[in-house]
C-alpha cells in the first residue's frame, strides 16, 4: 500500500512535469506567425514563392497598363500624346531592363550555388536559333529606321534616333542573355529576378503592341503611292502632299530604307512574341528544383531513319510553295498585281491545308488508338507549349472569321473571293487539327525502341565502321546502306511508322508555310478586299496582330512536331 501510495504521486508529478514544457513549447512557438502559417520549410518557400510571382506579376501587369495607355492615347489623341512620347517611355524601360540583364550576367548568376539546377525541356536550339535570327533581323530593322530617319533629320525629332539605337543595344543584350541562361533554375534572390523577368516580358509586350498598331510609316508609304498614282492618271497633287515637307526625297538609298523596313517589320513583332515565351519559362523555373529522376539520361535525338513518304510529300510542298511565292512576290511588288497571281497563291493553299488536316486527324485517331501512359510531370516548358499553340492559332483564325465576314457581306460569288472564302474554312479547321495533334502527342511518354532493334543497329553501325570504303566499294556500300535503311523501315511498327510521316510531313508544310508570310507575302493585306470593308487603319491592326501571331505559330509548331517525330 505504501508504496502505492508513494508510487501514484510521483506518477501524478511526472505526468504533470511531462506536460509542463509540452505546453510552454506549444505557446512559445505559437506566437510566432510562421508557425502558424508555415509550419515546414517546404510549405514556407511554397508560399514565399507564390507572394515572389503574385508581386512580380502585379509589377508587369501595371507596366503593361500604363504602357497601353500611352499607346492608346496616341492612337486616340495625337496632339496630346505624340509617339514620341511613346518612345521615350519605352527607352526608359528598355534602359532598366538593360540594367537589371547585365546584373544578372555579372552578379546573380556568379553567386556561390546560383545555378544548381538547368531545366532540360526549356530554351531548345530551335528556339534560341529563333532569338538569334528575329534579333539579327531587328537590328537591321533599326538601323533601317536609322538611315531613313537621319535622311529626313531637317523635319524629324531626335528621338526617332535614339529610340532605335537604345534598341540594337536592348536586342544584342537580351539575345546574350537568352542564349546562355534561357535554361537557368535560379536559387538566389528570387523576387528580384522575378521582378526583372517580369519587367522585361512587360517591354517586349508594349514593343509587339506598339509594333501591332504604329502604322505612320505605312500611311506615308500609302499616301506617295497614291500621289504616283494620282500624277500617273494626269490629276493635280493634293493640298496635303503639297504641303508635306517630311517626305522621302526620290533618292535610291531612301527607297531601300523604306522597302528594308516594310519587309523585315513582322520579324520585330516576333522576336518580341518569342523573348516573351522564353522569358515566361524563365520566370517559372525562378527557384524551381529538379531531382533527379525528372532529368533526363539520355537526350532525344532526331534520326532520319524510318521516314520515306513524309520527307517525299513534304519536299514537294516546300518546291512547289517556293515556286509559287516566287511567283507571287514578282507579281506583287508591281502597282496593279494581276488577280491571277491571287488565284495561284490561294489555290496552293486550299490544295495543301486538306491534306494537312487529314494527316492530323489519322496521327490523332493513331494516338487514340497507341493508348500510350500519359507524361504527368510537372513540366513548364511543355504547359506553356500547349498554351503558345493554343493562343498563337487565334491570330489565323480571327483573320479567317473577320475575312468570312467581309467575303460573305460583299459577293462571295466571285472566283477570288470564293477562293478566299475556301482558304479561311480551311485554315481554321488546319489549325484545330494540327493543335490536337500535336498536344496530344506532347503529353505522350516516349516509348524505347525495341531491344532486337537497338542490337541490330549496332551491329551494322560496327560492321560499317569496321568496313574500308574505297572508290571500288562506293557503290556497295551505298546498296548496303540502302538495304540497311529499308530494314530500319520496315522493322517499325506500323503506328510508329504512320506518326514519323505525319510528323515529318507537317514539320516541312509548317516551315514552307512560316516562310511565306515571314518573308513578304502579305495577300490579305494586298488584294484590297477585306481592306476595303473593314477600313486602311481598322484591317491595318487586324493583320498586324493576327500575321505576327500567325507566323510565331508555324514556327512554334515546327518545335512540337520535332517532339512528336522524336517521341513516336
Amino acid at each position: 500500500m505504501s508504496d502505492k501510495k508513494v508510487s501514484r504521486p510521483c506518477h501524478h508529478c511526472k505526468s504533470r512535469s511531462a506536460s509542463a514544457p509540452a505546453d510552454t513549447s506549444k505557446i512559445h512557438y505559437e506566437k510566432f506567425w510562421l508557425y502558424r502559417h508555415c509550419s515546414s520549410v517546404q510549405q514556407r518557400d511554397r508560399q514565399a514563392q507564390k507572394a515572389g510571382q503574385l508581386f512580380s506579376g502585379l509589377l508587369a501587369m501595371n507596366v503593361v497598363f500604363l504602357g497601353s495607355a500611352f499607346i492608346s492615347s496616341m492612337i486616340f489623341n495625337q496632339v496630346a500624346i505624340t509617339l514620341a512620347d511613346v518612345w521615350i517611355l519605352l527607352s526608359i524601360l528598355k534602359v532598366l531592363c538593360l540594367f537589371w540583364i547585365i546584373y544578372y550576367l555579372l552578379g546573380t548568376s556568379r553567386q556561390p550555388h546560383a545555378v544548381l539546377y538547368r531545366d532540360s525541356h526549356a530554351g531548345g536550339i530551335w528556339i534560341r536559333g529563333s532569338v538569334l535570327l528575329f534579333g539579327m533581323c531587328s537590328i537591321l530593322l533599326n538601323v533601317f529606321q536609322i538611315g531613313y530617319s537621319t535622311i529626313l533629320i531637317h523635319c524629324r525629332s531626335k528621338v526617332e534616333i535614339v529610340f532605335p539605337s537604345i534598341g540594337i543595344l536592348f536586342i544584342c543584350t537580351q539575345a546574350y542573355f537568352l542564349w546562355h541562361h534561357s535554361k537557368d533554375c535560379i536559387q538566389v534572390q528570387h523576387n528580384f529576378t522575378r521582378c526583372g523577368l517580369m519587367l522585361t516580358i512587360a517591354t517586349n509586350l508594349l514593343l509587339w503592341l506598339l509594333a501591332v498598331t504604329n502604322d505612320t510609316l505605312h500611311v506615308e508609304i500609302e499616301s506617295q503611292l497614291r500621289e504616283v498614282e494620282r500624277r500617273f492618271a494626269g490629276k493635280a497633287p493634293s493640298s496635303r502632299n503639297e504641303t508635306a515637307l517630311c517626305t522621302c526625297p526620290n533618292t535610291t538609298i531612301c527607297k531601300v530604307f523604306q522597302k528594308g523596313y516594310i519587309l523585315l517589320y513582322p520579324f520585330n513583332t516576333e522576336y518580341c512574341l518569342v523573348c516573351c515565351s522564353v522569358l515566361y519559362v524563365m520566370w517559372k523555373n525562378v527557384g524551381r528544383r529538379i531531382s533527379h529522376h525528372h532529368i533526363p539520361h539520355t537526350k532525344p535525338k532526331f534520326k532520319l531513319q524510318g521516314v520515306v513518304f513524309g520527307p517525299l510529300l513534304g519536299t514537294a510542298a516546300v518546291i512547289i510553295g517556293a515556286c509559287v511565292f516566287m511567283m507571287y512576290q514578282i507579281q506583287a511588288t508591281s502597282l496593279a498585281p494581276s488577280q491571277q497571281v491571287f488565284v495561284i497563291y490561294y489555290s496552293y493553299y486550299i490544295v495543301l491545308l486538306p491534306l494537312m488536316s487529314v494527316g492530323a486527324v489519322i496521327g490523332t485517331i493513331i494516338h487514340a488508338l497507341e493508348k500510350k501512359e500519359l507524361d504527368t510531370l510537372k513540366n513548364p516548358t511543355r504547359s506553356l507549349d500547349v498554351v503558345l499553340l493554343m493562343g498563337a492559332a487565334l491570330g489565323q483564325i480571327g483573320m479567317s472569321y473577320f475575312s468570312i465576314v467581309a467575303l460573305v457581306a460583299t459577293d462571295p460569288r466571285d472566283l477570288l473571293h470564293s477562293l478566299i472564302l475556301s482558304y479561311s474554312v480551311l485554315l481554321i479547321f488546319q489549325n484545330i487539327t494540327q493543335n490536337v495533334f500535336v498536344i496530344d502527342g506532347l503529353h505522350r511518354r516516349r516509348t524505347p525502341p525495341g531491344k532486337e532493334e537497338d542490337t541490330k543497329e549496332e551491329q551494322n553501325r560496327e560492321a560499317y565502321s569496321q568496313r574500308r570504303v574505297s572508290v571500288l566499294e562506293l557503290g556497295q556500300e551505298i546498296r548496303k546502306a540502302s538495304l540497311s535503311y529499308i530494314h530500319t523501315y520496315s522493322h517499325l511498327s506500323w503506328k510508329r511508322r504512320v506518326l514519323r510521316e505525319i510528323s515529318f510531313f507537317l514539320v516541312l508544310c509548317n516551315i514552307i508555310l512560316w516562310v511565306m508570310p515571314t518573308f513578304g507575302a502579305h495577300p490579305v493585306f494586298e488584294n484590297g478586299m477585306e481592306r476595303s470593308f473593314y477600313g486602311y487603319s481598322t484591317w491595318f491592326v487586324i493583320v498586324n496582330f493576327g500575321l505576327p501571331l500567325g507566323v510565331f505559330y508555324r514556327m512554334h509548331s515546327v518545335g512540337g512536331l520535332l517532339e512528336v517525330y522524336v517521341t513516336a
